[in-house]
């Protein structure tokens, strides 16, 4: 029978078993809460050939609300931690994504799903017509922490690598590379161990209980174990990858070294599938500089999906000849379609309060590119303004300009779009 828990009923038990416990533990525990309230718009225009026009028109707007209570207790070297979300979706998109076949669900995923997770900690209240709202459980996990051992149990996240835009070696829910809130990572149902060792050195180990999507049961083919050694040596870092994934066999290594002033980084990941080897990379050097009596820092990335479409076809007919890339799209490893990618960003330091970041996404191939200017403002220490306006470059037939249908004239492409969060903290 299948492990469920309904975080409706849950969450509320937990902050009053938590709220006592905050209250009559001895004085050796810390307990901690707060939390958030973000509510979002988003607005996306679509262009005359798109096949987006013919669903919303011009254009589609979506408003949304984020909102987290994260709750934690420490007492000697236990920990629990636990993040409450809820979440109201209202707009196009949610009708949109509700009715969209499963081969365009990869790209244009509905609603959150702990479908093939070892917990079952989201529950859906109501999805009809433009609105959907659910509650779940993005942490749940308890740990025990010593002077050299770190072992964790639960829903969590981690993230592993070196790249700083796309991703390589962190195999366990990326974000996506033009993403604009990245403050929390999507947790995963899994057992983590950390050992420390006295030069600096630490290994990690992690096993990711999953469910097989058809049989809903618990299988060693799709869950993950993993161990990454990470080191010092040369006045640098390094990182030693082996992992069990999904049935492949993965083998990384990366590092990063000073290089004139610059921080350069790098990671290689080898996968073997069952029918082929692939290699990925991703290398990037970033650097801090003053201009004009602001701080300036830039990122400088490439990355080699080696899992991408070869050539630049991004037909349905092309991408069922890659089930691999299509697998990946899926479990939310890869957001890039093709082989060969540069990413640039730059965050100016306008004032204390207000930094600006440009980012560029260029598909070499296509070639196209996706502009991004991210706004970020604190308006007072507990309150946050997040915003970014995102332009799509490239031709019809091209990742960012529009991916080709089968219908003549039309592409799945998206005009200039906008996304606007206030983000109130307590």
């Amino acid at each position: 029978m299948r492990a469920r828990i309904r975080p409706c009923v849950l969450a509320p038990a937990l902050m009053l078993v938590v709220a006592t416990a905050g209250t009559s533990l001895a004085g050796d525990t810390d307990f901690d809460i707060g939390g958030h309230v973000k509510p979002q718009l988003m607005a996306t225009t679509y262009p005359d050939d798109s096949l987006f026009r013919g669903v919303f028109g011009s254009s589609s707007e979506d408003l949304n609300l984020d909102a987290r209570v994260v709750l934690g207790i420490d007492h000697g070297g236990w920990s629990l931690d636990v993040d409450y979300q809820f979440v109201v979706l209202h707009g196009d998109q949610v009708e949109f994504t509700r009715e969209l076949p499963p081969e365009l669900q990869l790209l244009y995923p509905h609603l959150p799903t702990d479908r093939t997770r070892l917990f079952d900690l989201t529950h859906v209240f109501t999805d009809c017509d433009k609105t959907a709202a659910l509650n779940r459980l993005d942490r749940l996990v308890v740990g025990y922490t010593s002077d050299k051992v770190v072992a964790k149990f639960g829903r969590q996240a981690i993230s592993w690598g070196n790249g700083l835009i796309y991703t390589a070696m962190d195999i366990f829910n990326p974000f996506d590379p033009a993403a604009v809130d990245k403050e929390y990572k999507t947790g995963d149902d899994m057992l983590y161990g950390q050992y420390l060792r006295t030069n600096g050195d630490d290994l990690q180990g992690v096993a990711v209980f999953r469910r097989d999507p058809m049989t809903r049961e618990v299988e060693a083919d799709v869950g993950s174990l993993a161990l990454k050694y990470h080191g010092m040596a040369g006045g640098g870092e390094f990182d030693g990858l082996v992992a069990r994934h999904y049935g492949d066999t993965l083998v990384g290594v990366g590092g990063n070294h000073d290089l004139g002033g610059a921080v350069w980084n790098a990671d290689l990941v080898i996968t073997w599938t069952e029918n082929d080897t692939v290699a990925s990379l991703v290398t990037n050097v970033t650097y801090s500089w003053i201009w004009g009596g602001k701080n300036v820092s830039g990122v400088l990335e490439y990355f080699y999906n080696g899992f991408g479409q070869a050539g630049g076809c991004y037909s349905l007919e092309c991408m069922e000849d890659n089930p691999e890339l299509l697998l990946r799209l899926a479990r939310g490893e890869l957001f890039t379609l093709g082989r060969h990618y540069t990413a640039l960003s730059a965050q100016f330091e306008i004032n204390p309060l207000f930094l600006l970041t440009p980012n560029v996404f260029v598909n070499l191939e296509d070639p196209s590119a996706l502009f991004q200017l991210v706004f970020q403002n604190d308006l007072r220490q507990d309150l946050v303004l997040l915003s970014s306006v995102n332009l799509p470059i490239g031709a019809d037939g091209t990742e960012f300009g529009g991916l080709p249908t089968e219908i003549p004239g039309l592409s799945l492409s998206t005009g200039p779009s906008i996304f606007v969060q206030l983000g109130w903290y307590w």
